[in-house]
């Protein structure tokens, strides 16, 4: 199985919108293809320290997949790349 962190804080803009790609994008896969799990950087320093700059941040299998801005289209072939 596949995981996506997406990486983000409350009430940010961009983070809304990553948000909605990451699930249209695995709403599309197989189900229990993919694992969604959603950190904030308020809960953890350490994350606070990586990427309070560049949230919202995309990790595929923990490897950074993007940051800002989500395309769904890459997104959705970086996904069908990890599964093959």
């Amino acid at each position: 199985m596949t995981t996506i962190t997406l990486i983000s804080k409350p009430d940010c803009h961009l983070c809304d919108v990553a948000r909605e790609i990451v699930e249209s994008v695995v709403a599309d896969l197989p189900e229990d293809s993919v694992a969604v799990e959603e950190k904030s950087i308020l809960d953890d320093p350490a994350l606070y320290e990586l990427w309070w700059e560049k949230i919202p941040v995309v990790l595929i299998d923990g490897s950074v997949h993007g940051h800002w801005r989500v395309s769904p289209d890459r997104l959705r072939a970086a996904l069908q790349a990890a599964s093959a």
